[in-house]
């Protein structure tokens, strides 16, 4: 079993908070993720788990802390497990030089092109490799496992499940960057990621997926501020589009006086954890 090196543990809600790093073979480099397990995972049950995916310069420790949602996590018997933004300290050129590439900025993607594509692994990462170790070191009900996201991870957790409709069974997302492919966030990344392979953009942008018949069998629930500073680059109504041109199942929530900031997500997060809730132990 992969070596876990406990960082902090933290009494929460009835339940444990958990700080951990681990060497990644994904990724190739030691990675940190953060994990909270309700009353009764403590009690050795298992329990159904949402993975919660942070925004370009959050670490694994920014959702659990500032988003409230492990109270709400705790009421539902639900873990959460947070992994971080990209893979760090990994040496690879320019990964510290800007704030929406590189530390702090994976976009949940893998790359494919040099020298992004030694590290910058992850897509992989959170499908694979962290279920698989999260599910074997406590009881977590691999069968009933969400994914849910905020901006960048807004972005990740769609891709995710778009991509896996097996594997997340539940999927939400908050102000999420909805078409990354068409936004000089995402262009940017991808063209350092995938080497200006349009081709590859098809797969990590919600509205395409979308827009090329990938679908999750539940409804997305997706909230939205419309004081968002960032509104004009997350594209929501493109989602909503692709989403009635195909079928697929979306709430999409506009907020009048919300923002882009987790005072916003604290105002939502009850809403999502009742959707995981009831996706999850149906």
């Amino acid at each position: 079993m992969t070596d876990v090196e406990t960082l902090g543990q933290h009494a929460c809600c009835g339940g444990s908070v958990r700080f951990l790093r681990h060497q990644s073979s994904e990724l190739g480099v030691p990675a940190t993720f953060g994990i909270f397990l309700p009353k009764e995972a403590l009690a050795g049950e298992k329990v159904p788990v949402v993975h919660v995916l942070g925004g370009l310069t959050c670490t694994h420790e920014t959702f659990l802390i500032k988003s409230n949602a492990v109270r709400f996590a705790a009421e539902h018997g639900i873990a959460l497990v947070a992994p971080d933004t990209s893979p760090r300290n990994t040496g690879t050129a320019g990964e510290d030089d800007e704030y929406d590439l590189g530390t702090g900025a994976g976009f949940y993607v893998d790359a494919t092109h040099a020298p992004w594509s030694a590290h910058y692994r992850m897509e992989s990462y959170i499908r694979k490799e962290l279920p698989a170790l999260t599910e074997s070191l406590f009881p977590l009900d691999g069968n009933r496992r969400g994914i849910m996201g905020h901006s960048m991870g807004g972005m990740g957790a769609l891709n995710q499940a778009l991509n896996h409709p097996e594997f997340w069974k539940t999927v939400s997302a908050l102000a999420p960057i909805c078409h990354p492919s068409v936004i000089p966030w995402g262009r940017k990344a991808f063209d350092a990621y995938f080497g200006g392979d349009p081709a590859k953009w098809k797969e990590c942008d919600p509205t395409l997926l979308l827009r090329s018949g990938h679908q999750h069998p539940t409804s997305i629930l997706v909230d939205q501020g419309l004081q968002d500073q960032y509104l004009a680059d997350l594209r929501p109504d493109a989602l909503v589009e692709a989403a009635k041109e195909c079928g697929q199942a979306l709430d999409m929530r506009r907020h009048d006086d919300s923002d882009h900031s987790y005072w916003f997500i604290q105002t939502v997060i009850a809403d999502h954890l009742s959707h995981h809730a009831k996706g999850l132990k149906a």
